[in-house]
């Protein structure tokens, strides 16, 4: 349903003329795309209403290509998409949409150095872009100089830009909560290190520290990884540091920053003979399926579909409203249980 092919082009969606997709040859992130959407066959459109003007938006997905095992893109696209459809037959101002996607590895795109050159082919048609996953500061900043823009999970300071995004920490800190039922107060807080991080793992930080001091219990800095103003380590590194901590001086849980990590730490420390829920309970946040082999991760599910329809209602009000306020949406997370709390091993 969905493509991401290397700039200048890009596979667009058109909802004011339908007509079929063929099947293109996918990178990874094409493929979750079009499974979550459907198929790369699958065909939605609204008619064309003449006199109308066609909108087109760009969804610009902060990922490198393939790694793209447990994102949350494939949802969010799917939610745009689905959205785009009901606004192009609702909104009688409007003559259709499409909708463009393209995936950047954040690190390495910097649109502010050629900010004094012509524009990427296509960026004069475009009438704004849906920003997913963080990107650096100055890039967002460059972007906006040029065109409008919305942003998902993800807060700029100091930019004037509409967001849609999570309620982290009030969700981290209801996990706490579960971990403090079942008997932890040994708790660790993990995250990974990302070249372009963004503000939405210090949020799930403050909500595991705002959880841990509701319920009575301090915040060890040695069991805080890559969070705060500690070392910043690698996935594995953070995994052996975890480990140690559990073998080593008894802590009885983690708080992972997201599903993926979770999952990695789930593995990595039954590599290192911790079994998960027996000997140390895990928590993550997205609200993911367990890769094969692995129990359901207690988790938050997010409503990431509701956010990519949220996303693009916004962007076409910021289009046809631009002296409009920016706002910031809060989207609730709801609870997995999951399989991965248990009460703490006895020594």
């Amino acid at each position: 349903m969905l493509s991401t092919l290397p700039r200048p082009e890009a596979r667009r969606r058109n909802f004011s003329r339908p007509r079929p997709l063929r099947p293109p040859g996918e990178a990874p992130a094409q493929a979750a795309a079009a499974r979550l959407g459907g198929g790369p066959d699958f065909v939605r459109g609204a008619l064309r209403r003449a006199g109308g003007s066609i909108l087109r938006v760009e969804v610009l997905i902060g990922v490198p290509e393939g790694k793209v095992a447990t994102a949350t893109f494939p949802l969010i696209l799917k939610g745009v998409c689905e959205r785009a459809e009901i606004e192009a037959r609702a909104r009688a101002e409007l003559g259709g949409m499409t909708i463009s996607v393209r995936c950047e590895a954040p690190d390495g795109f910097h649109p502010e150095r050629a900010d004094e050159e012509a524009p990427r082919p296509g960026d004069r048609d475009l009438h704004g872009i849906i920003l997913v996953y963080p990107f650096a500061h100055s890039a967002v900043a460059s972007l906006l100089r040029r065109n409008r823009a919305v942003s998902v999970l993800e807060s700029y300071d100091g930019l004037d830009i509409d967001a849609v995004d999570t309620d982290d920490e009030a969700a981290v800190s209801a996990l706490v909560g579960s971990l403090h039922e079942a008997g932890h107060s040994r708790i660790g807080f993990l995250s990974w290190d990302y070249p372009v991080g963004g503000h939405w793992v210090a949020r799930r930080f403050n909500g595991f520290a705002t959880g841990m001091c509701a319920r009575g219990h301090g915040i060890n800095g040695d069991w805080v990884i890559n969070a705060g103003s500690g070392p910043r380590l690698s996935a594995e590194e953070a995994a052996d540091k975890a480990a140690r901590a559990v073998r080593d001086v008894g802590v009885t849980a983690w708080v992972c920053a997201a599903d993926h990590q979770a999952y990695h730490l789930i593995k990595s420390l039954e590599s290192r003979g911790i079994r998960v829920p027996r000997d140390c309970s895990v928590t993550g946040f997205d609200g993911l399926e367990a890769p094969a082999g692995l129990p359901l991760a207690a988790s938050a599910r997010v409503a990431h579909e509701h956010i990519g329809s949220s996303a693009l209602t916004r962007m076409i009000n910021r289009i046809l409203y631009p002296s409009s306020s920016s706002r910031r949406i809060l989207v609730s997370a709801h609870p997995v249980p999951g399989e991965t709390i248990a009460a703490p091993r006895q020594p």
